[in-house]
């Protein structure tokens, strides 16, 4: 299919869809000055979506989709700069538009649309900062406004998108303040609930006149297949649903760069990460330097420390700096330079701070021994796709080589993650229940997730009794890193073998 681009005749008949069947309701006018502006928010050039939307507040002013591309473009921002003091500023916006939406047209179906993905925006960068109570008073307004748009506009395909985010989002929430504080409030959701939603909107709006709206829902599905659903679907989802949307989109260069760095397609996250989109009219987006020095990283090409340096050059916010300093830190270790490797450590732990769970485990790291540099090897490798390579690496080891129980925790572990991904089920479950024995008491995540690996082999294979009692162990064990994570995919995992 031909990329999406919207000519002047095919935005007035947008205008004349959008419009026209609530024209009683003019004060929310989605008309086409307000389709460019959200497009060009959704390609991350901002700026130009902000020129749009002063003309429409000249023309239109008292139009009630204005607030609505405003906080779109607030989001955005501070998705790309990671700004806490601008996330402090902006946060105040959040009531004077809800006042002049609560002030509009009951009868629009944007009425409590609008309100809802305000809330819901909102919601999901206080998350990000650990202000996880109004956040969950956020979700759970957010979802009652659309599910009572739902009972007045059935017909209103946007619903879907909220709702089904919502659901994947709370379907698998891992245990902590957050899912405590929505349990309070008696909101909860169904992951594979949410998937289906969005899944259906994926599918169908192309179909529609509510095309337009396809990269939001794209952006929100990608979200929830790599991030929140650890999709095995993920890569393949993605290829496919991004295909429509332009390549002048920035956007839609991270989702595909962020979906094949985390699902082994390393080199094509490079070429995704080294020719996209530039120039003045995107948003800054440094978070992407530091994806590509990641991707980079993962082939042992240690020119990734220009990325990384580009990152923390430019980075205006408070999240990834001490993952950042920590790929530094392994770039060094692994040219020889352990002077630099302690210099960069560090910084691990003096700059930056731990809202991310990114951050949070390279502090763990940086409080870890010095790690064995063809463990490390490998484990970049295998992150990168390159199982082979990291076999090959490995073969030259053996167990009496680790003396130290978490450098074996970690030997047994690698040779079942490699030989996982290269089929060989037998070979892997043998080394995850040695790197189980061997670091089931330890604090590093090898173990715990050796025991979730080894349920999904047992789910793949049909043997659900192995399966329920891996996902289980896995549940058992305590006090470990990425805890809340492996438990959630492991409870996960106990649901779908139900």
């Amino acid at each position: 299919m031909s990329k999406r681009k919207f000519s002047y005749a095919k935005y007035v008949f947008l205008t004349l869809f959008l419009t026209c069947p609530f024209s009683l309701f003019a004060n929310f006018d989605f008309n086409a000055n307000c389709l460019r502006a959200y497009q060009n928010i959704f390609e991350l050039k901002l700026t130009t979506a902000k020129a749009l939307i002063a003309n429409e507040k000249k023309i239109n002013p008292n139009n009630s989709i204005i607030p609505l591309l405003e906080n779109y473009i607030d989001y955005f921002h501070l998705l790309t700069t990671e700004s806490k003091a601008d996330f402090d500023k902006l946060k105040e916006n959040k009531s004077k538009r809800l006042d002049q939406v609560e002030g509009d047209d009951r009868n629009s179906p944007y009425y409590l649309y609008a309100q809802a993905e305000i809330n819901l925006q909102w919601a999901l960068i206080r998350g990000r900062y650990g202000e996880y109570f109004t956040a969950a008073r956020e979700i759970k307004k957010a979802n009652g406004l659309l599910q009572d748009n739902v009972k007045k506009f059935p017909g209103f395909h946007l619903n879907a998108k909220g709702l089904g985010v919502i659901n994947a989002f709370l379907g698998n929430l891992p245990d902590g303040m957050l899912k405590s504080t929505l349990a309070t409030f008696g909101i909860r959701g169904n992951l594979q609930t949410g998937m289906n939603m969005l899944d259906n909107l994926a599918e169908n709006l192309p179909k529609s006149t509510y095309e337009p709206f396809y990269e939001e829902v794209i952006f929100y599905y990608v979200f929830v297949l790599n991030d929140i659903a650890h999709s095995p679907s993920a890569y393949q989802k993605t290829m496919k649903y991004t295909g429509r949307i332009a390549d002048s989109s920035l956007l839609k260069a991270y989702l595909k760069a962020s979906v094949c760095a985390k699902t082994g397609h390393n080199a094509e996250a490079i070429q995704i990460l080294l020719n996209r989109p530039s120039g003045n009219y995107y948003e800054p987006f440094p978070y992407l330097d530091l994806l590509l020095g990641k991707a980079m990283l993962n082939k042992l090409d240690y020119s990734a420390t220009t990325y990384f340096n580009l990152f923390l050059l430019h980075n205006k916010g408070v999240n990834y700096i001490k993952d950042a300093n920590l790929h530094l830190a392994w770039s060094s270790l692994l040219k020889g330079d352990t002077g630099a490797y302690s210099a960069f450590i560090t910084k691990v732990k003096t700059a930056g701070y731990t809202y991310q769970e990114k951050d949070k485990q390279a502090l763990n790291e940086a409080n870890s021994p010095v790690p064995d540099v063809p463990l490390l090897k490998a484990r970049l490798l295998f992150d990168g796709g390159y199982y082979s390579k990291g076999l090959e690496i490995l073969s030259g080891k053996k167990e009496s080589d680790y003396t130290v129980r978490r450098d074996r925790a970690e030997y047994y572990y690698r040779l079942g993650r490699i030989n996982d991904e290269l089929g060989k089920d037998g070979v892997a479950l043998s080394n995850y229940q040695l790197a189980i024995d061997a670091g089931r008491m330890l604090k590093y995540y090898f173990a715990a997730n050796s025991a979730l690996q080894m349920g999904k082999i047992y789910e793949r294979q049909k043997n659900y009794s192995k399966a329920k009692a891996s996902f289980n162990t896995a549940i058992q064990m305590k006090n470990h890193e990425y805890e809340s994570s492996i438990e959630t995919q492991a409870k996960a995992g106990l649901n779908r073998i139900k």
